[in-house]
């Protein structure tokens, strides 16, 4: 089997170093042709048509096109071929022949696409409502079990990490770590401060690697979060990037005081003008520092977000993720091992960063071992329960998943206020899981066209990876 998946894998890297001279062109012409290849190569008819549909964008010249048109001929050469290499080819194509190979095996489960680690709690900024920020800051991992996580997922065909924290670049290996383990991509959660030119020199040079700068508004609103200034070092590290020929984007996490600048068409223009490729957006969970339940945005604005995002998506030349609200594009809830999990600085595996419970610790458990564990196992089979996937997430939409299953496998919490959310903020999570129930039941109800190849989607889903059984079984 290794022997194989070397050969596939030089095999792919020399027709991609070649394809991607024919593709620096930028042509229409070129774009639709790897589409057509594309289509080939896919193993099943949902990916096929999934492809068909973006020959069509490129056919009717939906504006988030240009952003491939930059991949393929504004980066930096080195960074191109590092992200293809271990994205394409190692996440996407040998990394899913690795998972599917894995779960024939006796250990027999389809593991998750990718983890997200947070190798240090230390952070240069203390920002209100930051999700980590009562974890204890002296807590880090070493080098050698930073290591040894990524080791294990690449064993299980796992070619993507995202870094978060605490601030990552404060993790004083880091660097190294993304040296030593150059055949994966990484896309790092930041705050942009320690992004200066020499530090974006490094990341050129080594290539896997993607930022996502983490900007809650405009300029007044960030350096009021974050100190006075930091809004332009954060502009000065976009310019950077740009200049450094790499791809980066930015993330921002709605509040209820911020969902009006966070939907604006002036505040995706700014990133645009600043370079990024792509957008992550977040939903406020009252975990961390002195959670509050009234920072979280209204059901009413975690629908206009929804909506706004899809108006961007189709007027904007940017790609944009909606962590909570996308859950019909990837089939509910991704949390438990479904798609991935979360390994935090003092080693706990646990289901979600908004999810600060666990019930094993790599110090004492392998990854597999949790993977397998009964409490993400629980957490699994309640997301199956589920009928709309606009209401995908066990902590605040369907809070009766993650009570049973801390209960039933007395999981732990991570720090001393993870529970809140479980006790004094009880009886808040379950009125925002009712009220928003109420909008997004009527809104998946509206979308009969889809909601059938919805569900079946899921469930297919659900048969196939999120069991312990292996795929063909």
């Amino acid at each position: 089997m290794n022997r194989l998946v070397t050969l596939k894998h030089n095999s792919l890297k020399y027709f991609f170093s070649w394809f991607l001279q024919f593709l620096s062109s930028r042509s229409d012409k070129a774009l639709i042709f790897l589409t057509h290849v594309a289509e080939r190569l896919a193993a099943k008819d949902y990916y096929r048509r999934e492809i068909r549909h973006i020959r069509h964008l490129f056919l009717t010249k939906h504006p988030s096109l240009e952003v491939v048109r930059r991949i393929m001929g504004d980066i930096n050469p080195h960074h191109r071929r590092k992200l293809v290499e271990t994205f394409v080819i190692n996440q996407l194509l040998v990394g899913t022949e690795t998972r599917h190979h894995f779960s024939k095996q006796p250990h027999g489960f389809y593991p998750p696409g990718f983890t997200v680690i947070s190798p240090t709690m230390k952070c240069n900024l203390s920002c209100f409502g930051c999700y980590s920020a009562q974890h204890q800051k002296r807590t880090e991992l070493t080098f050698e079990q930073f290591d040894s996580i990524l080791s294990q997922q690449k064993e299980m065909g796992m070619y993507f990490s995202v870094i978060s924290g605490g601030e990552p670049f404060v993790y004083k290996d880091l660097l190294e770590i993304f040296s030593k383990h150059s055949d994966i991509a990484f896309l790092v959660y930041t705050n942009g401060s320690m992004l200066t030119a020499e530090t974006i020199g490094k990341l050129a040079d080594l290539g896997n690697i993607l930022p996502c700068i983490s900007v809650e508004g405009f300029e007044a609103e960030t350096d009021e979060r974050r100190g006075k200034g930091h809004y332009q070092k954060v502009m000065s590290a976009f310019e950077n990037l740009e200049r450094a020929g790499l791809l980066y984007g930015f993330s921002a996490t709605q509040t209820r005081l911020n969902s009006e600048i966070l939907t604006s068409d002036e505040y995706i223009d700014i990133f645009i003008e600043k370079g990024c490729i792509l957008g992550w957006f977040f939903h406020y969970i009252p975990v961390g520092r002195s959670p509050q339940a009234e920072l979280m945005p209204t059901p009413e604005q975690r629908h206009h977000l929804r909506e706004r995002i899809a108006y961007f998506r189709e007027t904007k030349p940017i790609l944009l993720g909606d962590f909570h609200n996308d859950g019909p594009v990837v089939g509910g809830c991704i949390a438990a091992g479904r798609k991935y999990f979360h390994v935090n600085a003092q080693g706990d595996i646990e289901p979600c960063v908004f999810f600060q419970y666990s019930t094993h610790n790599i110090t004492t458990s392998s990854l597999q071992d949790a993977l397998r564990s009964d409490f993400f196992q629980a957490i699994k089979q309640g997301q199956r329960s589920n009928s709309n996937l606009l209401r995908p997430c066990t902590l605040i939409d369907r809070p009766e998943i993650s009570r049973s299953a801390i209960s039933c496998h007395h999981a732990v919490p991570s720090h001393h206020e993870a529970d809140d959310m479980f006790t004094t903020l009880k009886d808040d999570i379950d009125s925002y899981s009712q009220a928003y129930g109420t909008i997004a039941d009527a809104a998946w109800d509206a979308m009969p066209h889809t909601r059938a190849e919805l569900l079946q989607q899921k469930e297919e889903l659900f048969l196939k990876k999120g069991s312990l059984a292996s795929p063909d079984k």
